[in-house]
């Protein structure tokens, strides 16, 4: 029998405890407000007692719980400061820890699944596990040929542990709202359960992982660990060193910052056009600054490809033409644009000015050559959409999400917000001007602009783009 069922009752009740806290507070914050404290004061501090509870429940669970946690821990540039810094410790170490799965259920899962002499697959096992996460832990090996490698194993259980979490949460979703403003958590925690199946499914992941390792295996800026082996409950891939992303973001240098910032945009951007899959659990934890040969730079490492959208033509064509229309300005261009989406219900008629203006501060950092995402940015971009007062919140309410760009809106928004923890310094608009279809308008070239194939006086010089002579893109 696992460990997690036999915990059902006392994971049940400290998940259903939080709604009690919650109320319980308000109850002590009107208190407060009858013995004469500002609204605003008391606001403030109930919202971080509520959230000092949240992560502390969150961090102790598996499953569901820590899977919400790590995804919402993302957005913790958009709270204010003296929120957000008591409890920030608390957001990163959900990213990359929690409680292990005892030695002997490890050792039962791989007899079970490997056989009964599994260790001879092995020169070495640790059984203490390096890394956890929401359905599975880490243990660092080495593989019978000689390589190392990390051995994930499933938690016995974890579809179960998974669905009853979230489905518990999504309870209550109205209560967490406030947490993070301007941000819908129901949706968020139906994304979840909706993955559920995916993610549960070595096979799915370990293609996923494959694909991705194929496709940037000699690339200098991004490195996929490839796959070792695989069955049911247990994932064998290469084991990769390097700085946790999470560590980087508490204490790395600026150019170490800056570097893992660009690198992350670009495998964001890069990944669906070159693969056709989408990388879509962008938490800190499945990520690694790696240093170069020789000291002369840093690659990123990525992990975990348990969660991925499957995107066979790159990113959809009408997302870099509606984000090169705004930019230029064409308020009636980009309206229609997000009408055939769907983005505006048929019954509804906006102001396309007006959406204009509620678009141009959230794609700010495509409009220059660097952009330094930080969490005041953030902040504000999060305040504008969540203050009722606001018309960015009214119009914001009257906009709508598609079923078929839900995970890529929450991969972007997810990797902004790591962007922000960073306080990167990043070339973005380099990244959607290379990656992203529909960025940049397609000028056909006209017949006497054509070079000369046997090097006349049109052809370009070597190295140059023949469009405009300048040196190509470096990806």
């Amino acid at each position: 029998m696992s460990d997690l069922p036999r915990k059902a009752v006392t994971r049940t009740a400290k998940l259903a405890a939080l709604p009690l806290g919650f109320a319980g507070r308000a109850t002590w914050g009107l208190g407060k407000r009858i013995g004469g404290k500002s609204a605003e004061i008391v606001a403030r501090e109930l919202q971080q007692r509520t959230a000092e509870q949240l992560f502390k429940v969150l961090g102790e669970l598996k499953g569901g719980a820590m899977k919400f946690g790590q995804a919402l821990s993302v957005f913790e540039s958009a709270l204010p400061e003296d929120i957000a810094g008591p409890y920030r410790a608390a957001l990163t170490k959900l990213q990359d820890a929690a409680p292990p799965m005892p030695t002997r259920t490890v050792h039962t899962v791989l007899e079970e699944r490997l056989g009964e002499e599994w260790r001879e697959l092995f020169l070495t096992f640790e059984d203490k596990p390096s890394a956890a996460a929401s359905i599975g832990q880490v243990h660092r090996a080495v593989w019978h040929d000689g390589r190392e490698v990390a051995v994930k194993v499933q938690y016995p259980g974890a579809g179960e542990a998974l669905l009853a979490d979230l489905t518990q949460l999504s309870r209550f979703a109205k209560l967490l709202g406030p947490l993070i403003p301007g941000m819908d958590i129901k949706p968020l925690i139906t994304e979840l359960r909706d993955r559920v199946s995916e993610e549960l499914d070595y096979a799915l992941e370990a293609e996923s992982q494959r694909e991705h390792a194929a496709e940037f295996a000699d690339d200098p800026d991004v490195l996929v660990p490839d796959v070792v082996f695989q069955s049911d409950q247990v994932l064998v891939t290469e084991w990769i060193d390097g700085i946790p992303l999470a560590e980087v973001i508490s204490e790395g240098t600026q150019e170490q910052r800056d570097r893992a910032g660009q690198l992350l945009a670009r495998f964001l951007f890069s990944g669906p056009a070159r693969t056709g899959l989408l990388h879509a659990d962008p938490h800190p934890g499945n990520f690694r600054l790696l240093p170069l040969d020789g000291g002369a730079g840093w690659r990123l490492g990525v992990l975990d490809f348990g969660t991925v959208d499957r995107l066979p033509g790159g990113l959809p064509l009408p997302i870099g033409e509606c984000l090169r229309m705004t930019l230029e300005g064409h308020a009636d261009t980009v309206y229609e644009l997000l009408c055939e989406e769907g983005f505006v219900k048929q019954e509804i008629e906006l102001d396309p000015d007006a959406v204009l203006e509620y678009l141009l501060p959230i794609i700010e950092p495509a409009e220059v050559e660097a952009f330094t995402f930080s969490r005041g940015w953030m902040r504000s971009q999060a305040t504008r959409i969540a203050d009722i007062r606001s018309p960015a919140h009214q119009l914001g309410k009257q906009l709508n999400l598609p079923p078929s760009y839900l995970l890529i809106h929450r991969v972007t928004l997810s990797t902004i917000g790591v962007l922000c923890q960073l306080n990167a310094t990043v070339r973005l608009r380099d990244e959607l001007e290379t990656w992203v279809p529909g960025f940049v308008a397609e000028h056909p070239l006209a017949e006497e602009d054509v070079p000369d194939p046997d090097g006349g006086p049109d052809a370009a010089p070597e190295g140059k783009d023949p469009v405009d002579g300048t040196a190509p893109a470096q990806v």
